[in-house]
């Protein structure tokens, strides 16, 4: 399977929340025994980027690499995903900076639909690298509006020979600019794939996630995985909480992705409030063995 396939396939996975995220399958956390306190990593990263370098240079690209294309990525997303500097770059200051930008009409970016009227960026770790089981976590300061769609998930590596949503996917963080005070952390398998997606939300008490940086977590355990923002645990799934005659397939290793993108079937398009540029930051992503 080419890139673009790998791409479309993996997107797919993206309109899980569009009807799922305002409900969770599992038992409440209030009557599990198990404390919503995140421990501190016991050793340093096995992987991370931590974004250094100067203002304008591309990302890493021993580490990540990138999506390409306007092809609606299965979820009618309406934005063309580039390497331009313009849309993905450092910023000088130790993140890595996505930016969402408005185009004027152009035959340069053709979408799914005709001319894109946005670009942006995605990344993926495919190839360099992958994981079973740890701790994987991103500091994030998301963009905001009508529209905007950042996330930062896993694929199963073995998307290609599997297909999805045999491989699992595990969305770390997802916001809509809708629900700005909202975030999602969302569990993808056989049987419960697309709008059925084992979904749990965070939500501020006040303000908007855009306001700061905050810290996105996934405990991955071989019995369990547990979702956290800035350390405080919200969501958790195990194969026992899975839905009648669904199979858990969190057993192998998974990838990283980082996107953000504009419209979609599950955020819908911007709209007369919705400004450009919109940008997500991030601070650094870091992977540890122990979960």
């Amino acid at each position: 399977m080419n890139s673009t396939s790998l791409a479309l396939i993996a997107a797919l996975s993206l309109t899980a929340c569009s009807g799922a995220a305002t409900t969770s399958l599992i038992t409440p956390l209030d009557t599990l025994p198990v404390s919503p306190a995140l421990p501190p990593p016991t050793a340093p990263p096995v992987w991370s980027d931590e974004f250094d370098g100067a203002a304008g240079a591309s990302f890493d690209r021993s580490r990540w690499t990138a999506d390409v294309g306007g092809t609606g990525f299965g979820n009618q997303e309406r934005e063309y995903y580039t390497t331009r500097p313009e849309n993905v770059a450092l910023d000088g200051s130790g993140h890595l900076v996505f930016t969402a930008l408005a185009e004027s009409p152009s035959t340069t970016f053709q979408c799914w639909y005709g001319q894109c009227r946005y670009t942006s960026a995605r990344l993926r770790t495919t190839g360099l690298f992958a994981q079973a089981y740890g701790r994987f976590e991103a500091r994030i300061r998301i963009p905001r509006g009508q529209g905007i769609w950042p996330a930062f998930w896993m694929l199963g590596a073995n998307v290609d020979q599997v297909g999805w949503p045999r491989s699992g996917e595990i969305d770390v963080m997802e916001n809509i600019g809708k629900e700005p005070s909202t975030v999602h952390g969302t569990l993808h398998g056989p049987g419960y794939s697309g709008s059925g997606g084992i979904s749990g939300t965070d939500v501020l008490n006040s303000g908007a996630y855009a306001d700061d940086f905050h810290v996105f977590t996934v405990s991955w355990q071989a019995a369990e995985i547990r979702w956290y923002v800035d350390g405080r645990l919200y969501h958790r799934v195990s194969p026992q909480t899975l839905p009648s005659g669904s199979s858990w397939v969190f057993d192998h290793p998974f990838f990283l992705l980082l996107n953000l993108a504009v419209g979609g079937a599950w955020p819908g398009d911007p709209d007369g409030s919705s400004t450009f540029p919109q940008t997500m930051v991030v601070d650094y992503v870091r992977v540890y063995r122990d979960p």
